[in-house]
């Protein structure tokens, strides 16, 4: 893992990761024939380069908010089975996918938060890992709502 030296570090493998879930979410969008599919996958590519551009704006500004706010974790993506990414995937694995995926990200960022010492990068790395929590609280509540209802 990273051994990171500053906050500008931190950041630029932040917006990396912003822009690597952009590009993920871009070809899921592109890549499906479902039209319900494409519009949420093109929205969550919208809200990566968002995050991207906001983290990039922390950088430029040297000016970070963060927030104490607690994120709802169903647990959803912890009880699913892993799915494999095709451009035939239905909903239900696309949003399996993005759940795990989110997860992911939010590990990776506690994690790193527990390993720096510096308590503005702490800070940092533990706001970067609620708003990943976030975007997986999304996915699972479209999971929720859109494929476990109907079952």
């Amino acid at each position: 893992m990273n051994q990171f030296k500053s906050v500008d570090e931190i950041l630029d493998f932040a917006i990396e990761a912003e822009q690597d879930a952009l590009e993920f979410y871009t070809k899921l969008a592109e890549s499906t024939h479902n039209l319900q599919m494409k519009t949420v996958f093109g929205e969550f590519a919208q809200e990566e380069m968002q995050h991207k551009a906001r983290l990039m704006g922390i950088k430029q500004n040297k000016t970070m908010e963060f927030s104490n706010e607690k994120v709802m974790d169903m647990k959803v993506a912890d009880f699913i089975a892993h799915v494999t990414v095709s451009p035939d995937m239905t909903y239900a694995d696309a949003l399996i996918v993005a759940m795990k995926k989110e997860k992911a990200a939010f590990k990776l960022y506690l994690a790193l938060s527990e390993r720096v010492a510096d308590s503005n990068m702490k800070a940092l790395f533990l706001s970067l890992a609620q708003e990943e929590s976030k975007h997986k609280l999304r996915f699972e509540i479209e999971y929720d709502e859109n494929v476990l209802k109907e079952n």
